[in-house]
């Protein structure tokens, strides 16, 4: 089966993949976490993602929902999704560029937050040039 853009798309828009992934993602934690020998709080961190995954399959009616589920997205919530994906990305760098300078401020060389901050301006610069580039 060869995989197309619009098999992509179609898989992007069901309304079970976020649920799922976030049922997986609840084993691969729980797992991490028992092997780190933290057992227990691995099933919390399962039940808090197979929960979400629950919330996302079973609350259709929400347009919220649905939007983050990705089948009820139209070019309204496509715009929201940008901005607090924006959002979200300007939080986290805040974070990085904070935990490296406390890291630094503590005599330590500012990993891993250093590494973390490298590839975040990397990724924005080359998003910058293919953006430009593509139009």
């Amino acid at each position: 089966m060869q995989i197309t853009k619009s098999t992509c798309g179609h898989i992007a828009k069901s309304k079970w993949t976020l649920p799922l992934f976030a049922v997986a993602l609840g084993v691969v934690v729980f797992v991490a976490q028992w092997i780190g020998g933290n057992p227990r709080s691995g099933l919390v961190s399962f039940a808090i993602l197979a929960g979400f995954g629950v919330l996302l399959l079973l609350g259709g009616r929400s347009e919220t929902i649905r939007g983050l589920r990705g089948d009820g997205r139209d070019e309204r919530f496509r715009m929201i999704d940008i901005h607090a994906t924006a959002l979200a990305g300007l939080a986290v760098i805040f974070a990085v560029i904070v935990g490296f300078l406390v890291e630094l401020a503590r005599g330590h060389n500012g990993d891993p937050y250093g590494w973390l901050g490298a590839i975040g301006g990397l990724t924005y610069i080359a998003a910058i040039i293919i953006f430009r580039i593509r139009g």
